[in-house]
C-alpha cells in the first residue's frame, strides 16, 4: 500500500509578509542603540529571507545594515565560510535561516564568528521547529509550529520573493 504526501500550506505569501514586517519591528526595537547591524543569510533560503529582513528594516528604522552570506553545507556543516571578509569585533549580527529544526545549522554558522569579538549575536527564523537537540534559542520567530519527526517543512521561493511555508 501507498503512503500519499500531503502538502498543507502553514504560511501563505501575505502572513510571510506580515511576519516579516513584525520581525522587523522586533528586530529595531531589541537593537534601538546599535548604529550598525550585521544581517547574516545562511545560504539558500536563509539568504533570502535575510535579504527580506533588510528590506522592512530599511523601511522602518535608519540603521547602517551590512547583509552578508554565510556558505554551509547543510548535510556536512564542519566547512563554513561567510562572502564577505569584515571585522565582526564590536558589532551586532543577526545570523538568518528560514527554518530551524534542531539548531544544528545554526550552532554552525556560529562558528565564522569565532575569531571575533561581536558585541551580540541573534538569531531569527521564520519558522521553528520544536525539536532541539543543540542549545540555540531563536530570538526572532515568525511562526513556531509542533510536528513529528517524520514531517517536514519548506519554505518555496521565486527569486527573492518568499511565496509560502509548506509542511509535508
Amino acid at each position: 500500500m501507498e503512503t500519499v504526501q500531503t502538502k498543507n500550506c502553514i504560511l501563505n505569501k501575505l502572513a510571510i509578509a506580515q511576519k516579516m514586517k513584525r520581525m522587523a519591528l522586533e528586530v529595531a526595537e531589541q537593537n534601538l542603540d546599535e548604529g550598525e547591524l550585521i544581517i547574516a543569510g545562511i545560504n539558500g533560503n536563509g539568504e533570502i529571507v535575510a535579504r527580506n529582513l533588510t528590506k522592512e528594516l530599511n523601511s522602518v528604522y535608519s540603521f547602517q545594515i551590512q547583509t552578508i552570506t554565510i556558505n554551509i553545507n547543510k548535510k556536512d556543516p564542519l566547512q563554513v565560510s561567510i562572502n564577505e571578509s569584515l571585522d565582526f569585533n564590536g558589532k551586532s549580527i543577526i545570523i538568518v535561516d528560514d527554518v530551524a529544526n534542531t539548531g544544528r545549522i545554526i550552532l554552525y554558522a556560529l562558528k565564522v564568528f569565532l575569531n571575533y569579538r561581536p558585541k551580540k549575536i541573534q538569531t531569527l527564523v521564520l519558522v521553528e521547529r520544536s525539536h532541539k537537540l543543540f542549545p540555540i534559542q531563536n530570538d526572532y520567530t515568525g511562526l513556531s509550529i509542533a510536528t513529528t519527526l517524520q514531517e517536514h517543512i519548506a519554505v518555496e521561493t521565486q527569486g527573492d520573493e518568499i511565496t509560502g511555508a509548506w509542511l509535508y
